[in-house]
Parts: C-alpha cells; structure tokens; sequence
C-alpha cells in the first residue's frame, strides 16, 4: 500500500486533536449517528414498544427516551468537540494515564465483542431472506466473512469512509421505512392502526423509556469518537439532538406503527410480509454494515491508546479479522454475558470525564496529556461505586437486582459518577488539587 494512500485515505488522528480544517458541520455528524443507531436492533425495539403499548403511549415513550439520550450524547460530545481527542483519551485527563488503559480496553473489547455479535445476526438474517425471498440457500459461514470484511473495510480507512457510507445510507433507510410506512397504511388511517390490539405482553411508559435508554447508552457515552470531528461544540450538540431526538424517535414510531399495523415485531419479516424482499435485503446489509462499522472503529481507537505504537490501521484489521473468525466459531454465543458485564462499565465514564471537563475545563487540551498522572485513585474509585450501583440495579440474571433507581442501569451508573465526580473535581480544585501535574510524567505519544 503506498504511502499516499495511507495518509490521505487511512489518517484518523487517533493519538491526536483532530485537525480544524477536517472538522465537520451538524449535517454531516448527523448522518453518521442517525446511521450508527439504525440497526435490526433499533427497528426491532421500535417494533417491541409497538407491540406491547398503544400507539400513543409508545410515540411518548420515543420522544422521553430519546431526548435524555441525545442529553447525554450532547454532554459528552461537547468534550469530544472541544478536545478533538477520542473516549479514550478523554478518560485520561480524569483518570490518569493508566486509568485510561482501563477505559480503552473495557470500551474496546466490549465494542470488538458487540461487533461479532452484530455479525452473527447479520448472517443468520441474511440466509433468511436470502432463502425465503429468492429461494437461494447459503451457508452461514460465507456471509459472516462477507459482512465483516464489508464492515471491516470502512472502519479500516475510519471516519472518512463511516461518513461516506452513512451519507449513502440513511437516505436510502429512510426511502425504505416512510414507503412500508405508506405501504401499510394504504387504505388504513393511523387512528385504525392506533386501535389494533397488543399482540404481546403489555409495557408501561417507564419501562419502555428504559428499554430505549439502555439501548443505546453506551454509543452516547463514546461520542467523542465521532464529535471529535465536530467544527464546533454547537455543531456536536446539534447532530447530537438530530441523531438521537429526531432520527432514533422516527425510526421507532415508524417501526411502532409497522409492527401495529403487520402484527410483526422483526423489520426483516415485516419486509418479507410486505413482499419486499429486496427491500429487507437491502436494509438488512445498510443497517447492520453502518453500525458495526462504528462499533470496530471506536474499538480500535480503544486499542490505539493500549497499543500506541502500532497503526491503528493495523489494529482495525486485527480486530475485524479475529472477529470475524470468532463469529464463524460461533463463540460470541457464550461470549454475550461477558460483554453484558463489559458494556455497563462504560456509562459511568462518560459521568466521570463530563463532570470534570465542568470543572477543569482548561486542563482539557491535547498539550496537557503528558501531564496528566499515571492514576486518579479517587475518579477510579468513583467508576467502581457507579459501576457497583449499575450491577445492583441490573435484573438478573446480568445483575444483582437489588433495587431500581430510574430502570436504565446505564443512566443510573452515568448520573452517579456524574455527581461523585463533580464533588470530588470541586474538592480536588478547592485544595489546589489538579487532574494534571506540572509537566511531570511521561510524555504522551
């Protein structure tokens, strides 16, 4: 590969501020959360709040659920824009040098492990359609190698080539969604669907906005990784709102009324019902290719700060490759409660580098990373009470279940460092303690 090529397609600044002039506006960031949050899943959950609520009360359930969700994708997007440095990083200025090792390997393995989850879905969806719409019966393993080769290629070359994908992406996801939203509503009015009975087990409102807020908490919490590239913290707060309040609301009420109006909860069925399926076909390879892309590039921006000496070029294909094979073991199927422990570890960090991004505002600078201390025993300590009030109010049997607080163990973790950290940052600056040491420590790389 030549030289030119890797520095114009493949440079991500992982280990570095984003450089001002490949800074993004709204519109753009937009694109690449609205299509990093459609995946099966979201239409699926979309479907599930359809299924077990009244159309009315799941509309309610999406916008509550999304709007505290594009809260905190703002709030720690704002640190992503201003620093122009990735999760990982971030961490370090709260948590130390090797506190942030932490974080990068918690944020990276749990990410790679989701990938070859999300891949094992893809595949055993695509042989559903695949068979069921033109007859055509493929064995599994091929199309796990092809989805993460797929996936594996954009995440690869990085932001560049997510934010290309997603530009192609979401307007061809919406196309498919508003024509089956049209298609099913064709001599139905949305008040006749709105009276269609529940086909499962009915949810509360609460729950529900739980569900939602659990959903996609952790993507929230890693926004640096993409508002990095945001112009202006304006712009990172805007495409924030955008992905998560406009475009994950719509693709649930959407999918609410699809599955109210199919009695179908899984958007590839209801494709396959609506006799479209090219349609489910196409929106299968989209939607899962532009989340689990973003899920390997985050992971490799994690192993970039484990790893700093090796490319993170070359640490994306690792990861895409071992993932991939992991997905033809079928190995990620006893791999789930691991990733289910690794995943609410990561909201309490986004809490913890908020807070103090509140209070120390101006430590937050790339130049101030070889200043940072190797370790922040009292933030280190606040992840592990938050992560410790997560699991207790985690249902069994991925938690302990001892009590609720608002029924999102990921919100619950964030809110509580949030608020340890903000204490402890105020008592750290009221004794002349910083985050930072002066220009002491290892340099940064």
């Amino acid at each position: 590969m030549s030289e030119r090529f890797k520095s114009k397609a493949i440079t991500d600044y992982e280990r570095e501020p984003v450089p001002q002039d490949k800074r993004k506006g709204w519109g753009k960031l937009s694109l690449v959360w609205i299509a990093g949050i459609v995946a099966l899943s979201a239409v699926v959950l979309g479907g599930t709040l359809g299924s077990g609520m009244t159309l009315s009360d799941s509309i309610i359930a999406s916008l509550i659920g999304t709007f505290i969700l594009a809260i905190l994708s703002a709030a720690c997007s704002i640190v992503g824009a201003k620093t122009g440095l990735s999760t990982a990083l971030v961490s370090s200025f709260a948590l130390g040098k090797y506190g942030s090792y932490a974080v990068s390997f918690v944020i990276a393995i749990s990410l790679f492990g989701w990938f070859g989850v999300q891949l094992n879905l893809f595949s055993t969806s695509l042989q559903n359609i695949l068979l069921k719409t033109f007859s055509i019966n493929v064995d599994p393993i091929f199309l796990v190698l092809f989805g993460g080769l797929a996936m594996s290629i954009s995440a690869i070359i990085g932001y560049k080539a997510i934010e290309k994908l997603s530009m192609v992406a979401v307007p061809l996801l919406a196309i498919l969604l508003i024509s089956s939203l049209v298609r099913v509503l064709n001599g139905t009015s949305v008040s006749e669907v709105a009276q269609a009975p529940l086909t499962s087990d009915p949810l509360s409102t609460g729950v529900a906005i739980s569900l939602i807020i659990g959903s996609l908490a952790t993507g929230a919490i890693i926004g640096p990784d993409i508002s990095r590239y945001a112009k202006s913290t304006k712009d990172a707060v805007i495409a924030s709102f955008v992905g998560y309040f406009v475009g994950f609301s719509i693709v649930l009420i959407i999918s609410s009324i699809l599955a109210k109006a199919t009695t179908q909860v899984d958007i590839v069925e209801i494709m396959l019902t609506l006799g479209w399926g090219s349609g489910a076909l196409v929106i299968l390879i989209i939607a899962q290719w532009t989340t689990n892309d973003n899920n390997l590039y985050s992971s490799a921006l994690g192993f970039s700060v484990i790893f700093q000496k090796v490319p993170k070029f070359y640490l994306s294909i690792a990861a895409g490759v071992i993932g991939t094979l992991l997905a033809v073991a079928g190995i990620y199927d006893s791999f789930i409660p691991f990733l289910s422990f690794l995943s609410v570890l990561i909201p309490p960090i986004g809490g913890i580098y908020v807070a103090d991004f509140i209070i120390n505002r101006k430590n937050y600078a790339f130049e101030n990373l070889k200043n940072v201390k190797s370790v922040n025993i009292l933030s280190i300590s606040i992840w592990v009470i938050a992560s410790l009030v997560a699991f207790l109010t985690t249902p069994e049997p991925n938690g302990f279940g001892v009590f609720t607080l608002t029924g999102a163990s990921g919100f619950d973790a964030f809110i509580v460092a949030f608020i340890l950290q903000l204490i402890a940052s105020k008592i750290q600056v009221g004794n002349g303690l910083q985050t930072t040491t002066s220009f002491k420590g290892e340099q940064a790389s």
